[in-house]
């Protein structure tokens, strides 16, 4: 069973500046320090084309290394590998090994570092952490859903983060958000938990939402305007 730690308690007003920019402010729980401000400014939505080659990278298989790889790789240990191997060994193989393929994992992380940033969000460190993904649509119960990912792993450079659980090792931060009808919020990290691709919404996504643990908090202004 996943613990889902490292959560975001949404305790927030979200509210939408003339330029439709969303500011949301949270509070962490469940990790080493609770309490530690967030504050997320989206600056807009990410368009079909940023999203789709994360979201492809993350579902794919992996890569597997392309046929000139192969063949500079040469033929397998113990094979012949030209006409003169079998007179004395003299023949030899092109260009070195070939290359490894890429994790769905790193090629996702490849992808994320391709596209334009679209937002920030920043807690009590010195530096914050740029989002490069950001995807929103509404549930059938009328809760706004909203994933985020940041270039960066949160709290990597410090203990305040370390959730309750076991960690992921993930460098970049995957945060899912619900707004409910009346504004309560709540959020979930990959901190703690994997991420996967939803299909069916066509965006990167927590891993079970519906299991992990979740915080709500009232919101200063409800719902998304």
């Amino acid at each position: 069973m996943k613990i889902a730690a490292g959560i975001l308690v949404l305790a927030l007003g979200i509210t939408a500046t003339p330029s439709d920019e969303i500011t949301l402010t949270a509070s962490s729980v469940n990790v080493a320090e609770p309490g530690t401000p967030v504050r997320i400014k989206i600056l807009r939505w990410s368009t079909e084309d940023e999203m789709r080659p994360i979201v492809t990278a993350l579902a794919a298989p992996p890569a597997q290394p392309s046929e000139v790889a192969r063949a500079n790789a040469g033929p397998p240990p113990g094979a012949a590998r030209g006409r003169g191997a079998a007179a004395g060994g003299r023949g030899r193989g092109r260009g070195g090994p070939a290359l490894a393929p890429l994790s769905p994992i790193a090629a996702f992380t490849a992808a994320l570092n391709r596209v334009p940033t679209v937002g920030y969000l920043w807690t009590n460190e010195i530096t914050g952490y740029s989002i490069k993904y950001a995807w929103h649509a509404p549930l059938p119960d009328g809760t706004e859903r909203i994933v985020l990912v940041a270039d960066r792993r949160l709290g990597a450079y410090t203990n305040a983060w370390k959730a309750q659980g076991p960690d992921t090792d993930y460098t970049f931060t995957l945060v899912e958000l619900r707004a409910g009808p009346k504004g309560l919020i709540e959020g979930k990290t990959s901190l703690t938990n994997t991420i996967v691709v939803d299909s069916a919404a066509k965006t990167v996504a927590i891993d079970n939402y519906a299991a992990a643990t979740t915080c709500l908090g009232p919101p200063k202004t409800p719902g998304l305007r």
